[in-house]
């Protein structure tokens, strides 16, 4: 029978290595695909699943006192993320191709296969969109990227960051102004 998340970080802090097994198994891919959405890499988006969870090994103890394993989890690798964006503030991002990614990651990242010319357009819209979000403040980009690329709610970003709702929904609109004239300069320029 397969444990709940509940379960399964209170047989973690309990010291259950076979518990934290299943909970990396189980969010890998989640702060992975956060990790390389922020920073534009495989390396540094494999840095941020490894550093997550070796922050959750450090403060086990304290998962007993946290109400939701994955918001806690999630707001540190959020964290971690944005530290990383600021280490290399100055330095150009370079996204990677993601043909370079392992095969699961292509999978999960694939929703249906496109034609050529659909995929040439599609490839060309996101790297528009990709070199846009460079230029988002971290917080704005992080808002943007968790709300409309990953899917959360309003609310579950603000329990991430530990801040108002209210400050996610003007993060997020300013985020998208920003994107929305970002993105009209570039295409203005592409005609």
């Amino acid at each position: 029978m397969t444990k709940t998340i509940p379960e399964l970080v209170n047989s973690f802090v309990g010291g259950d290595e076979n518990a934290f097994a299943e909970l990396i198994k189980r969010f890998r891919q989640k702060i992975y695909s956060i990790g390389f959405q922020m920073l534009g890499n495989h390396l540094d988006a494999d840095e941020v699943v490894q550093e997550t969870f070796v922050r959750i090994f450090k403060r086990r103890k304290e998962l007993a006192n946290v109400k939701y394993f994955s918001t806690f989890l999630l707001r540190i690798a959020t964290n971690y993320s944005i530290d990383l964006l600021r280490r290399k503030k100055g330095h150009r991002i370079i996204a990677e191709d993601s043909c370079n990614l392992p095969g699961e990651i292509q999978l999960t990242l694939s929703k249906r296969v496109a034609t050529p010319s659909e995929e040439f357009a599609n490839k060309k819209l996101l790297e528009e969109i990709k070199r846009a979000l460079t230029n988002l403040p971290p917080k704005q980009r992080l808002t943007a990227i968790l709300h409309d690329i990953e899917g959360y709610t309003k609310s579950e970003i603000a329990d991430m960051f530990e801040c108002p709702e209210a400050t996610v929904r003007s993060n997020l609109h300013i985020a998208r102004n920003k994107l929305r004239k970002i993105l009209r300069r570039q295409i203005k320029k592409g005609e």
